[in-house]
């Protein structure tokens, strides 16, 4: 594989060819590059622990310095909307993520815990007793195309939520951050994008309510600042980043006005001195579909005072250039680097990619589409 001579060669070349592959100081810790991988929903987590079987799929996409983001967690029983999700409530659910973990940093990788809610993307099938939905509204989805792009997700009316109930499910995901520090991740990301319970309360198309959490923008915010707040002070606001898309569509989350929307998060969570903000690209409208758009993120990332974190359908030559052209700070990349274990190493050799079959994203195999995607070399371990 070469000497060290090489290596501080490749180094160089990066510098100018491949800004993704130079390191970065995040805050109190050092990443070697800055290709992320993506919070992706694989649903392999049965009864909604964390198997095994992961333990392989998230060491296999670790590199030394390597920052990664864990699927999707719910953070209470009232959390979920999909089959197979992992959680962080209970005692055996922070016990089966501590050998995933673990495993993560044997190998010199940072991972945090993506913690959500669903809202009312879910059904009485996924809610204890059989209740409604819990959401910022009372307004039912309408059935959609899951991603697979076969099934149908059929949706049961939520309950708005009581002014007085949300203080507790502010603590729902303050608690679900600090069993995540237990479990020995590095710190969270809280999910506030794609139409889930923050997205609920976020996008005027949605939130209709007339209390202190609807109405004006400082109103539709407040639930995420207040989740933000009780987050960063329990566990401390340099292990905190939030993901948001205020311009994307996903699971009728719509908002008239995305870019004032935007602007205004950035700009309170700078009060909270949190780690990273992670929005996701204003082009990428609906799920997997990348279309031309004249809006950027660029008036949040100049307003933000962290770490920026851009997302959304990403090619190793969009990463180097946001990176060269300063738009951000890291990239994540989902699809390539499921189908890529070792993605970093293949945009280091500019080796070609393994091809991602869709119709393996979501099935509860524990190895199919999962873990058995190959390496360039063949023990794994590069």
């Amino acid at each position: 594989m070469g000497g060290t001579k090489q290596t501080q060669q490749q180094q160089q070349e990066n510098v100018t060819t491949q800004p993704l592959l130079t390191p970065y100081k995040f805050g109190k810790f050092n990443l070697s590059h800055r290709v992320v991988l993506a919070p992706l929903t694989r649903q392999r987590s049965y009864n909604n622990v964390p198997q095994p079987h992961a333990i392989l799929y998230y060491s296999q996409r670790t590199s030394r310095g390597g920052f990664m983001i864990s699927e999707a967690t719910g953070v209470s029983d009232t959390a979920q909307g999909y089959a197979h999700t992992p959680g962080i409530w209970t005692k055996e659910q922070v016990e089966a993520w501590k050998p995933i973990v673990d495993a993560v940093h044997a190998k010199g990788g940072i991972i945090f815990c993506q913690i959500w809610h669903v809202g009312r993307v879910s059904n009485y099938g996924f809610q204890p007793n059989g209740q409604a939905p819990i959401s910022s509204t009372d307004k039912s989805l309408t059935p959609q195309i899951r991603a697979n792009g076969v099934d149908v997700a059929q949706f049961s009316p939520p309950r708005r939520l009581r002014t007085d109930e949300i203080p507790q499910i502010v603590n729902d995901f303050r608690t679900a951050a600090r069993n995540a520090m237990e479990a020995g991740f590095d710190g969270v990301e809280i999910h506030g994008a794609h139409g889930y319970l923050i997205d609920q309360f976020l996008k005027d198309q949605v939130n209709d309510r007339t209390d202190e959490y609807g109405g004006s923008l400082e109103n539709r915010c407040r639930f995420a600042l207040e989740i933000v707040e009780a987050v960063a002070n329990e566990i401390g606001a340099d292990r905190v980043g939030i993901r948001l898309s205020p311009f994307t569509d996903f699971i009728e989350a719509v908002d008239s006005d995305p870019k004032a929307l935007a602007l205004y998060m950035v700009e309170a969570l700078n009060k909270y001195g949190i780690l990273y903000c992670h929005m996701i690209e204003p082009r990428l409208k609906m799920m997997g579909d990348v279309s031309e758009c004249s809006h950027t993120l660029l008036p949040m990332r100049k307003a933000f005072n962290g770490t920026f974190i851009a997302a959304g359908g990403y090619t190793k030559e969009d990463g180097n250039k946001a990176v060269a052209e300063n738009r951000a700070d890291l990239v994540t990349y989902g699809r390539l680097f499921l189908a890529n274990p070792d993605l970093p190493r293949r945009f280091e050799l500019n080796a070609p990619l393994n091809k991602y079959d869709r119709n393996t994203f979501y099935t509860s195999d524990p190895v199919i589409g999962y873990t058995d995607y190959p390496f360039l070399e063949a023990n794994g371990d590069a």
